[in-house]
């Protein structure tokens, strides 16, 4: 194994840990507390150490081992993770000692016990503005503490600048060990440009990815309501931008390790809709917002909106706001988001609309996340062209339709770490 090593921590599905593997690293272990999201993940990453656990309970011993078991270094080259952020204390009180913030202090305990060479540390733009910003500053002072040089000034970066036909921006420190070369953020590669200025394309930079760019192929195929079929993929367009979401790994992610898989592409799967909606749906102007569900339509040379994830388990289980497709009245499907994600079509998401929708609307932009990890591959002056990939053995897709408690029995754990959905009797829109 001649790849450096990461490790992903509140890991999800896997948006980072991709991003991650098509810059050049090995995925050598994720730390995820959903134990649904766990096994997505881990059917998507088989080779690395999947570990299903409040990180709180975790001890670093614990995650260097299972990389051993692994057969991977303990000589970690990259964490990377992004711990939620809830809590601000009243002025005069460290913000870091905030209860409500102790999934950060995890994060940073685990990098100052593993001593990782570089962190990638995200997060939502909102913690460096306002009444916010103190918490920011405490933060890195902490990663400063412990013995990295944090990249400055921090910088939040719109993922539609590195490729991404989605206006979706992350706050990320970049925190290089002090005994190794500093790693700097990525340039941007896109800008809102005219095509027909050369001179921006002789520097390097593109004009932005569009909403049909990533999903234009699919509008030819009904979405499945139900019943989840597959695509045949030698029915679809891997042309152009969309060459990279073929089912061997190509373009953005031709150093991706080998998936098996069949022929088929799933996750078209979208809502049912009343004749009402639908109805709505059309009259409404690409780029407008539609009035009775507040949805966005897509504009099919514009980007898409943020894809979020909507409320978890304990808040109602409400599904966020879904866009509306720009050629067809109803909303997009769960493909249709992954392609907006930047997922290509061999990453498999959970079989529920529900569960689907939040895995990606909870996970970092592959092509952020790969602009990212290859500036560390820069900074460590490795050289990716000289990096193997391989074949990864075939997964069960059978666990990507457990519910909770199934799941949960998979990783040997309590079936109430999470709370039960809460299925609320509403009409679809």
């Amino acid at each position: 194994m001649n790849r450096p090593i990461a490790i992903d921590l509140f890991s999800g599905c896997g948006g980072m840990s991709l991003g991650l593997e098509a810059a050049g690293f090995d995925v050598a272990a994720s730390v995820e507390f959903d134990a649904i999201h766990t096994l997505v993940h881990h059917f998507n990453f088989p080779y690395g150490s999947s570990i299903c656990k409040d990180i709180s309970k975790l001890t670093s011993e614990e995650l260097l081992q299972s990389l051993e078991e692994k057969g991977f270094s303990r000589e970690v080259d990259l964490i990377a993770g992004g711990p939620p952020c809830q809590g601000f204390s009243h002025i005069g009180k460290r913000q870091l000692d905030d209860p409500r913030n102790s999934l950060v202090f995890e994060y940073v305990r685990i990098i100052k016990e593993v001593k990782p060479k570089y962190f990638i540390f995200e997060n939502v733009p909102g913690i460096s503005s306002g009444r916010h910003r103190r918490f920011l500053e405490e933060l890195i002072l902490e990663f400063e503490s412990i013995g990295y040089l944090v990249e400055s000034p921090v910088s939040i970066l719109d993922s539609s600048l590195y490729g991404a036909p989605q206006k979706r921006k992350r706050l990320i420190i970049i925190g290089s060990r002090l005994d190794v070369n500093k790693a700097v953020y990525p340039v941007k590669t896109h800008s809102e440009i005219n095509k027909n200025e050369l001179s921006l394309f002789d520097s390097g930079i593109m004009p932005l990815t569009t909403c049909e760019d990533a999903i234009g192929d699919l509008v030819s195929h009904n979405a499945y309501i139900e019943n989840d079929h597959g695509i045949d993929s030698l029915q679809l367009d891997y042309s152009g931008f969309r060459s990279s979401f073929r089912l061997e790994p190509s373009g953005e992610f031709d150093l991706c390790h080998a998936r098996q898989v069949s022929n088929l592409v799933y996750g078209h799967i979208g809502s049912r809709h009343t004749e009402k909606s639908i109805d709505r749906f059309q009259a409404t102007k690409p780029g407008a917002i539609e009035k009775t569900s507040r949805f966005f339509k897509l504009a099919a040379g514009g980007q898409c909106n943020t894809l979020r994830a909507g409320t978890a388990s304990d808040k109602g289980a409400y599904t966020a706001p879904r866009p509306i497709h720009y050629a067809v009245p109803r909303c997009i499907t769960v493909r249709e988001a992954a392609r907006l994600h930047t997922f290509p079509d061999w990453f498999r998401f959970h079989n529920t609309i529900w569960h689907g929708f939040r895995e990606i609307g909870n996970a970092v932009i592959p092509l952020l996340s790969k602009s990212l990890g290859s500036q560390i591959i820069k900074a460590m002056e490795l050289n990716p062209s000289g990096f193997e990939t391989y074949v990864l053995s075939q997964q069960d897709e059978g666990v990507l339709k457990y519910n909770m408690g199934k799941a949960s029995k998979y990783w040997n754990i309590p079936d109430d770490v999470i709370p039960k959905r809460k299925r609320l009797n509403r009409d679809a829109a």
